[in-house]
């Protein structure tokens, strides 16, 4: 015989298990490896997309103030911003500020 192991091993399954039951898992394996395959493409495809972008739209990303006016002794751990205001963490208080006048409107103390 000048069959080879894979064909030898066809064989048997179909001797044993019927033919149809054969083809029912080969057409199996290639549905998934198929899915698997487009699976991928899509993955890198949005992996590239994503990265590919350019920097944020400029209505998403916040108002940025030329410069922030601190009380004495404050130094600045953090910042982040709301929609007409942002604060300033320092040590154990968080000082928030207006986003137009850049006046002081609140200390709050953090335990």
């Amino acid at each position: 015989m000048n069959d080879t192991p894979e064909q030898d091993l066809d064989a048997a399954l179909e001797a044993s298990v019927g033919h149809g039951t054969v083809r029912y898992l080969k057409t199996l394996v290639t549905a998934m490896t198929l899915t698997t395959i487009v699976g991928l493409v899509v993955l890198v495809g949005v992996v590239v997309m994503r990265f590919s972008q350019t920097s944020p739209d400029q209505m998403s990303a916040p108002a940025l103030p030329d410069q922030i006016t601190l009380p004495d002794g404050v130094t600045a751990d953090a910042i982040t911003f709301g929609p007409d205001w942002y604060a300033v963490v320092s040590g154990n208080e968080v000082l928030i500020f207006d986003q137009d006048t850049g006046d002081l409107i609140k200390r709050i103390q953090v335990r």
